[in-house]
């Protein structure tokens, strides 16, 4: 399975590689590792673009999965090839920007998506499997916090 996610809510300013996510971001970015360990995803790798707010939010989202972050420059720039990037990594989370990463998402599919900030999707052969939003998980992320 390849998951796709864009960084959650960031910071306007300057330069953009250092803006910091929002304090909605951060809860958000922890909402989505909450998220996927509840959906019980065992992630083998996490490529993050180096900008600032995507390495919080994959340093964040990956935390409960007990995965490390590596950064991969090509997520920064104005494409990459997803297949290539997860190539014989198993499972593996993109963590990047738009509209590139939702370019990613059509180019593997066909599907037409906007992942806005914090949005996740899960590709399989091809095959759009799973579309989140932030609010989406959130709301999962608060059934595990209450159980805890």
């Amino acid at each position: 399975m390849l998951w796709l996610l864009r960084h959650a809510q960031a910071a306007d300013g300057r330069p953009d590689e250092a803006r910091p996510l929002t304090e909605e971001g951060l809860r958000d970015a922890r909402a989505i590792g909450l998220s996927l360990s509840r959906m019980g995803v065992r992630l083998d790798h996490c490529l993050a673009s180096p900008k600032r707010r995507a390495q919080q939010t994959a340093q964040l989202a990956c935390a409960p999965l007990g995965v490390e972050v590596i950064t991969e420059r090509a997520l920064a720039g104005p494409a990459f090839d997803a297949e290539r990037l997860a190539a014989g990594l198993g499972e593996t989370l993109l963590v990047g920007h738009n509209p590139v990463i939702s370019g990613a998402v059509r180019e593997l599919t066909g599907a037409r998506v906007h992942l806005r900030p914090g949005g996740l999707a899960a590709v399989e052969r091809g095959e759009l499997v799973m579309l989140m939003t932030t609010e989406q998980c959130r709301a999962m992320a608060a059934t595990v916090e209450a159980a805890a």
